[in-house]
């Protein structure tokens, strides 16, 4: 007998209208003259679903149906998903067991009359989120659990019927025939290197020849391997290949997260800018000092991705980032998560180079042989040193751009990339949860209640219909880097320059709220200033980085105008009111910031965010200028397979500043599958990603 699910519990998710290119019936269209929004397909839910996508799901339903006749169902584990608790029946955001109100929703799945009977403990919380959409009758919590069918039985044996009857259903149902288990990245590769000496000494091989660590091939010495770079990428690379058995090196031209905070410090407070210490530069790479989000596009359930969130967790992040749906950790808990990744390293024996800077590579016969550092604060190299590899990592963020000059002057190959600029708009965070929740606002309490602080996250395109990227063609302008609870900090690295970004600590209990809004722009709009070559994105993003800084009258004083002026097109004589940047602000026309159809894309954007979220366009809100490092202006190719650059030997791009990641977690995981790469190129071990992790998603699709 197959299972009737209860129809408010589990109907599919509606429709929302944060996806881009969705059209969300009953939500008006903004139009205005010579415009017309381009509106892209996507899925639909329930009833409204095509008949191309109920025929794809009936066929996978019958599938999965055929899958779980060859299963026994009395073993391994079931997933539940979409298990709504409302928020009075719930704990709250903070607790992540299993509590009376998640009981009684599988209860209604299991159809077993006393949810008070079900054994907590034959259940494991995989994921919960929060979803307080207005078009649902009640804000709730949204639950993924896994339930143990044996240890369920052991301790509630009347449940035997109940799962006996139970079949699998898309999106909602999954029987799992073996429990999937993903250790952290450590425990992974000591594994595999474990079961690699098992097999050489079950063959009769001498495992004396052998390196205590892995597989690795004795040699003359062991590979000397420079990581340029400690961000996510740079430090995931160095923990594979150290674990592997490389001589690791890992240079980096900032400073400690010790001292870089001191760094900090005196630009907010002082107004000092250290060129190689700051908000971009130092260990952790700029996410450091940001947000700390955990989100990814490259699959949240992945192995990797949960190898990789199962490491930050080895190294003192909360367990919760493994169960929360929007995982972030804040800059407060990412500080002493790196100084613990940092000493791991040096116990690995990783030498780890601050305050150095790489000024060249040294190239032999089309290979690199080496780099030539210098000590960061000597502008002019003088002291500069020639230290030699057998290969380099590079693993510089998107504001190195000295490195890809550099890069260019070797005739490396690099292809500009699209990337998206605007401005950085703030509220207080109080408006936002009034907007998202009503009622409910209350319950956020400055980070300590039972929901969480607010946030939102907007998508649209819009366009006209010449289709003359000039003057304004179809774009995609979206909410970025969304910082509830947090504060407009500055990323320049250069004084003439202002670039402005948003950081928040873990609780994110500040009173205001500030997310970017961007329009994308690509070689098209480079070329309608003159820019061109490889290089024309971060020109690009320097034209108006200083355009800013001569809006805002110098000394890092940041150029604002309030919402509905900006919408207006005028400046208006009353006062602004208070932002979070602590450097200064000025009041200032921000639409002599950007190319008219920049301006306009921007304008048709929020107005269309606004019919969304009411509220976002008003007095309160205030946009600065400007955000221009939303990713990489360019892309440094790569083999698919071996990470190696494609125009030069022993180089291997990798992480956000090679094109290839936009966040914490998948530049971490194209770290890690680099390592991977080189560690195999080096014959450290004989595993490819693919047969630890399976099948990987590759970061090269820059999906973020």
């Amino acid at each position: 007998m197959s299972l009737l699910l209860p129809s408010k519990l589990f109907c599919l998710a509606p429709l929302r209208n944060d996806i881009p290119g969705l059209y969300c019936p009953g939500r008006p269209l903004l139009h205005t003259r010579n415009q017309t929004l381009r509106i892209v397909c996507a899925k639909r839910a329930g009833k409204r679903r095509y008949p191309s996508e109920k025929k794809r799901l009936k066929s996978k339903q019958k599938e999965i149906l055929a899958q779980v006749k060859t299963r026994n169902k009395f073993e391994g584990l079931w997933r539940l998903s979409k298990l709504g608790v409302p928020v009075h029946r719930d704990p709250g955001k903070d607790f992540l067991g299993v509590s009376e109100g998640l009981l009684e929703a599988i209860a209604k799945v299991l159809e077993f009359p006393v949810a008070s009977m079900l054994p907590a403990e034959a259940f494991s919380v995989i994921r919960k989120s929060f979803d307080a959409r207005k078009m649902l009758k009640e804000p709730k919590f949204v639950y993924v659990v896994d339930m143990d069918v044996e240890k369920l039985l052991s301790l509630e044996p009347r449940t035997w019927d109940f799962i006996s009857q139970m079949e699998p259903k898309v999106g909602l149902i999954e029987h799992l025939s073996e429990e999937k288990v993903t250790g952290d990245l450590i425990n992974i590769i000591r594994d595999c290197t474990r079961i690699s000496e098992d097999t050489i000494s079950g063959d009769g091989g001498n495992k004396d020849n052998f390196v205590a660590k892995g597989s690795l091939i004795a040699s003359s010495r062991k590979p000397k391997i420079a990581v340029v770079g400690s961000g996510p990428s740079g430090l995931f690379a160095c923990l594979v290949l150290a674990e592997f058995g490389a001589d690791v090196t890992l240079i980096e031209r900032g400073q400690p997260v010790e001292q870089r905070g001191r760094d900090i410090g005196a630009l907010v407070v002082r107004k000092v800018l250290e060129m190689e210490s700051n908000f971009c530069f130092g260990e952790g790479g700029a996410g450091t000092w940001s947000d700390g989000k955990l989100v990814t596009r490259i699959g949240r359930n992945s192995d990797t991705v949960l190898a990789v969130m199962k490491t930050l967790v080895h190294f003192g992040a909360p367990k919760g980032i493994l169960v929360n749906g929007k995982p972030h950790l804040g800059t407060d808990k990412l500080i002493p998560l790196l100084r613990n990744f940092r000493q791991h390293l040096q116990d690995l024996g990783v030498t780890i180079e601050f305050g150095k800077r790489v000024d060249d590579l040294l190239i032999e016969d089309g290979q690199v042989v080496g780099v030539k550092v210098s000590d960061s604060k000597d502008q002019s190299q003088s002291n500069s040193q020639k230290w030699g590899f057998d290969s380099v990592v590079l693993a510089v963020g998107h504001s190195a751009r000295d490195v890809y000059q550099m890069l260019l002057s070797h005739n490396v190959a690099l292809v500009p990339k699209d990337f998206a600029i605007g401005l950085r708009i703030e509220h207080p965070q109080e408006v936002i949860n009034n907007i998202q929740y009503s009622r409910l606002a209350s319950e956020v309490r400055s980070g300590r209640g039972k929901v969480p602080v607010a946030d939102y996250k907007l998508v649209k395109y819009v366009g006209r219909e010449n289709g003359d990227v000039s003057a304004g063609a179809t774009r995609s302008c979206y909410s970025f880097c969304m910082c509830p609870g947090g504060q407009v900090v500055l990323t320049s690295t250069n004084p003439s320059e202002i670039c402005i970004n948003g950081m928040s600590f873990s609780r994110r209990a500040s009173k205001w709220a500030n997310a970017a809004l961007v329009v994308t722009v690509s070689t098209k709009d480079f070329e309608s200033l003159n820019l061109h070559g490889q290089l024309a994105g971060v020109e690009f993003q320097r034209e108006f980085e200083r355009r800013a800084a001569i809006l805002g009258g110098g000394n890092f004083v940041v150029p604002v105008q309030t919402v509905t002026d900006f919408m207006d097109g005028k400046l208006s004589v009353t006062s602004i009111p208070p932002s979070s940047y602590r450097l200064g602000v000025k009041a200032a026309n921000l639409h002599e910031l950007f190319p008219i159809h920049i301006t306009e894309a921007l304008q048709q954007s929020i107005s269309m965010f606004n019919e969304e979220l009411p509220g976002i366009i008003s007095k309160e809100g205030l946009l600065h200028g400007v955000e221009t490092r939303t990713s990489s202006p360019i892309q440094i190719p790569r083999n698919t397979d071996t990470y190696e650059s494609t125009s030069l030997k022993g180089l291997y791009p990798i992480g956000e500043g090679a094109g290839y990641a936009g966040g914490i977690v998948s530049a971490a995981v194209d770290g890690m599958c680099a390592g991977f790469a080189v560690s195999n190129a080096f014959d450290l071990c004989h595993d490819s990603i693919e047969s630890v992790f399976g099948k990987t998603q590759s970061s090269g699709a820059v999906k973020y």
